[in-house]
């Protein structure tokens, strides 16, 4: 078996261990449906709705994701913004009451945090984060979902980097590093860079700042910003003019790695901006000034904003380490499944690397393909159970740098094996990184029809 097909095979076994089943989706929709009894008791939040967002309403969860949660209060049929503090006191008496109702473990309220929220962890070791009308948050995932429509092979990407991200610990923006939401962003930027594209610049799917158009009527708004994607990703999908990409989920995944591993000298002077599709000198953008952060990648949904805005210094050289690391030996003549799993999944997944044979009877039932909607209806009598959980161990272990101590002699040779899967590897991988649109072809790539 050569590198190509080792990487092949581990990546899908990745795939299939990560993708969350139909029971894990019952299982986050029993938490909500626990959650709405608790607000129910709230005198406060009277009529309000738990309203899932983030990655559970995107289908970009895995199985061992976290859950976000709206309370949605009631304001009639107008989109209301309650103030900060208004917020903090409401979830003041949420995690009063989900203390006095019991199964809540592990109670946090972050009440200073730019987006309030209270923390839990619920049955089955999901954990949960509760804020208060977010329907930003609830119409970002929904854009998410709908992109993801439109080609299977970014939801499939998205869940492995977010999955060799967790393995190396950057993809925490509380200690500095990478949020979940710009990972799927950057997956996102890369697959409108590729040549050719896989996704459109988002200014074609939906031209205006959807934070903007998010006022009056609720239902209106809403069904103004779906019908105009709707429309648009219709449009886009049956236009059978658009060159074709072809590319393998391992070449996908390593020409990501290869579009961003000189990130660290570009974010300095070139920001991210997955809404037209390329990147803009930060110096140029009047938005984007002053430049006080160590990353851009601008939010297409809420321009100007910045989702990588937490990431530091430090944590961005440790970005660019492991991404460098990790290209290196998917590259390797020495590579085999161990090592490949250790660098690319957390300990928990390490039975990949010794070619056991894994159980698919759940792992390859993706969640429906319909957005979670309000008032999603759970049975009483669903079976629920919970296997697989990562413990605190597996958590502080730092894969990254076990590997390059097992792996001394593959690290100091970057280079080898280029040659030998030269023939399997598209050409699309030695593009220039981070190259704008509007710039010339560095190298054509041969990963279209």
């Amino acid at each position: 078996m050569n590198g190509y097909d080792q990487v092949e095979r581990i990546l899908n076994d990745i795939l299939r261990a990560i993708s969350p089943s139909k029971e894990d989706r019952t299982l986050r929709l029993h938490i909500i449906s626990e959650v709405q009894k608790v607000i129910g008791s709230i005198e406060s939040l009277t009529g309000a709705t738990v309203e899932p967002y983030g990655s559970f309403v995107s289908n970009l969860f895995t199985k061992w994701g976290d859950l976000d949660v709206s309370i949605e209060l009631l304001n009639g049929a107008y989109i209301s913004s309650p103030g900060k503090k208004h917020k903090q006191t409401l979830l003041a008496d949420v995690i009063k009451a989900l203390r006095k109702k019991g199964g809540f473990r592990r109670l946090q309220f972050i009440s200073n945090a730019r987006v309030p929220i209270v923390k839990f962890e619920g049955n089955f070791n999901i954990s949960c984060d509760l804020s208060i009308n977010n329907l930003s948050g609830q119409m970002k995932s929904k854009m998410l979902f709908w992109i993801s429509e439109i080609d299977t092979r970014y939801r499939d990407l998205v869940l492995l980097v977010k999955e060799w991200a967790k393995t190396h610990h950057i993809n925490d923006s509380k200690y500095g590093s990478l949020n979940s939401y710009c990972l799927s962003l950057l997956v996102l930027f890369h697959f409108q860079t590729l040549e050719p594209a896989i996704l459109p610049p988002l200014v074609e799917i939906y031209p205006g700042n959807m934070i903007d158009d998010l006022t009056g009527v609720r239902a209106v708004a809403e069904k103004n910003i779906e019908e105009a994607c709707t429309v648009n990703i219709t449009k886009i999908r049956s236009d059978r003019s658009r060159p074709i990409n072809r590319s393998s989920l391992p070449e996908l995944f390593f020409s990501f790695l290869t579009k961003f591993s000189d990130i660290c000298s570009r974010a300095s002077t070139q920001g991210i901006n997955p809404f037209m599709g390329h990147v803009e000198d930060i110096h140029t953008n009047m938005r984007w000034l002053p430049k006080t952060y160590t990353l851009f990648v601008e939010d297409p949904f809420e321009q100007p904003a910045n989702t990588a805005r937490t990431v530091s210094s430090k944590q961005l050289m440790k970005i660019a380490e492991v991404i460098q690391v990790t290209r290196q030996m998917l590259v390797s003549p020495n590579q085999n499944q161990a090592s490949l799993s250790l660098i690319l999944a957390r300990p928990h997944l390490s039975w990949l690397g010794r070619g056991t044979s894994t159980s698919t009877s759940t792992t390859q039932q993706s969640m429906s393909a319909t957005p979670i909607t309000r008032n999603t209806p759970i049975s009483r009598n669903t079976p629920i159970s919970r296997n697989g959980a990562k413990t605190r161990l597996e958590r502080k272990q730092a894969p990254l740098q076990t590997l390059q101590k097992s792996q001394d002699k593959v690290m100091d040779k970057p280079q080898n094996g280029e040659s030998s899967r030269s023939k399997r590897a598209p050409t699309s991988q030695k593009q220039q990184v981070w190259r704008p649109r509007s710039e010339p072809k560095a190298e054509k790539g041969s990963s279209g029809d």
